[in-house]
């Protein structure tokens, strides 16, 4: 289910917090691995880059922006660290970037590579798993989910 849900969706929107703890919020496209990190390509001088380097406790949302209200919604928010690529590990972010947007070309200097790891998920799928019920997963090594809680508000 987590898999199928990033899949369904290209756009993110993550929140850093920024120097004077206020949240930040930006969307972004992102393409993500085998670990559940999610990676996305970005100005260093744009606020929640700024953000990251300063403190790389992050959040993410992952959705499809054209869900209807009273349909059986899904998405998923991750929570973790990010922090900006060099070298071997942006190589590897350009990769997959590059697999899921076809359209991307390697030419944009002004931008960096960006890696968020998760440590904890939590998924919502009204139809896999009924109405206002929400799963958090930890996630480990090599991307190995567990499962903490159930959540359901109906």
């Amino acid at each position: 289910m987590t898999r199928r849900l990033l899949d369904e969706s290209k756009l993110c929107a993550i929140a850093t917090v920024s120097p004077g703890t206020r949240a930040h919020v930006n969307t972004a496209y992102f393409a993500w691995g085998p670990a559940f990190e999610i990676v996305w390509l970005s100005a260093p001088e744009a606020r929640h880059s700024r953000n990251i380097r300063a403190n790389p406790s992050a959040a993410l949302a992952v959705y499809r922006s054209t869900q209807n209200w009273g349909d059986s919604d899904h998405g998923i928010q991750l929570f973790g660290t990010a922090r900006e690529l060099r070298g071997r590990d942006a190589v590897v972010a350009e990769r997959l970037y590059a697999a899921r947007f076809k359209a991307y070309e390697a030419d944009l200097d002004a931008y960096r590579f960006y890696r968020f790891r998760p440590r904890r998920i939590k998924l919502f799928d009204e139809h896999a798993l009924g109405g206002a019920t929400f799963v958090t997963v930890a996630v480990g090594a090599g991307g190995r989910l567990r499962w903490v809680r159930t959540e359901s508000y109906v």
